[in-house]
């Protein structure tokens, strides 16, 4: 696959590609040969800094058009409410992990199958479904605990080992709350943000967002132990410039520390060769959506190029 720059300074649109047989497919039209994904952690389910966020956000999705997207704190939300936020994007179908504490849910223009809540050994809890033969995980592992990441990313391996079929193709989407190893270099060379985590430590003490003073890489580190490929770096040219997806420009007037890549998509080695595209989406409007920017891939169904 050639290595290109994803990351795009667009507004959401409508996307009109073509089949192998040349027919027009308008991207709102469902179709098995390539599925778009999106994943955004939305910020307490809307209630700080309210509508019109809300009606932004679902009219900025329908514009997007994906065909699944995983979504995180979704608080206060229930099915029905994610159902009716789904319909207005174009998806009849949709989970949600739970209703208390910060839920994640997933919405699917295809029907969803296998729905599987985990929530033992979790701090905000697992969702794992089937579509398109896809086996997806919507992701949200813990914010201010390094260690306990490392402890999820291990219950996330041993649910997927429990997978039938000798190669299932997975999809690891969400907000991981951690710093990747592929971004080591970079946060090398950012001063503040080991003052930053410096700083909560000391204020919370059940908080260990620093191992003995320095960032820890181990929940990420170990997803990619487990053969995983991140498509957004997959997508870079190696000499990209780096782009976080947390904070955004909507809590500018908090502090967040700097900018940080803690939202992903991960996809099984099988995948690899059907990535199409990735991008963490920054522009002028979904800077102000969430305080998190929204990530996506398109993947090819059929038998790689």
């Amino acid at each position: 696959m050639k290595r290109r720059s994803f990351l795009v300074m667009l507004c959401g649109c409508v996307a009109v590609v073509t089949t192998a047989g040349g027919r027009p497919l308008i991207a709102d039209e469902p179709s098995a040969d390539r599925v778009k994904f999106i994943t955004h952690n939305v910020w307490y389910g809307f209630t700080k800094k309210p509508d019109p966020r809300r009606e932004h956000w679902r009219a900025w999705m329908a514009a997007e058009a994906p065909d699944v997207v995983a979504l995180q704190e979704l608080n206060g939300f229930t099915p029905e409410t994610l159902a009716a936020d789904a319909s207005s994007w174009g998806h009849q179908h949709s989970a949600l992990l739970k209703e208390d504490g910060f839920p994640t849910g997933i919405t699917s223009r295809f029907p969803i199958h296998d729905v599987v809540r985990i929530r033992e050994g979790f701090h905000h809890g697992l969702l794992r479904c089937r579509i398109e033969g896809l086996w997806i995980y919507v992701i949200h592992f813990h914010p201010s605990n390094y260690d306990h990441r490392i402890r999820e990313a291990a219950l996330l391996a041993k649910d997927i080992a429990s997978l039938p079929g000798a190669a299932p193709q997975i999809v690891l989407a969400g907000d991981f709350n951690g710093p990747s190893p592929l971004d080591r270099v970079h946060y090398t060379q950012d001063t503040q943000l080991i003052p930053f985590f410096t700083r909560l430590d000391e204020e919370n003490p059940q908080a260990r967002n620093l191992n003995a003073g320095r960032l820890d890489y181990g929940g990420l580190q170990a997803i990619l132990d487990q053969g995983f490929v991140d498509v957004v770096s997959l997508s870079q040219e190696a000499d990209a410039l780096f782009a976080g997806t947390f904070p955004s420009q909507l809590v500018r007037d908090e502090d967040h520390g700097t900018s940080r890549r803690i939202d992903y998509i991960f996809v099984s080695p099988n995948l690899r060769e059907h990535v199409e595209s990735a991008a963490i989406l920054r522009n002028a409007t979904t800077d102000m959506l969430s305080d998190h920017l929204p990530v996506t891939t398109t993947l090819r169904l059929g038998p790689p190029d």
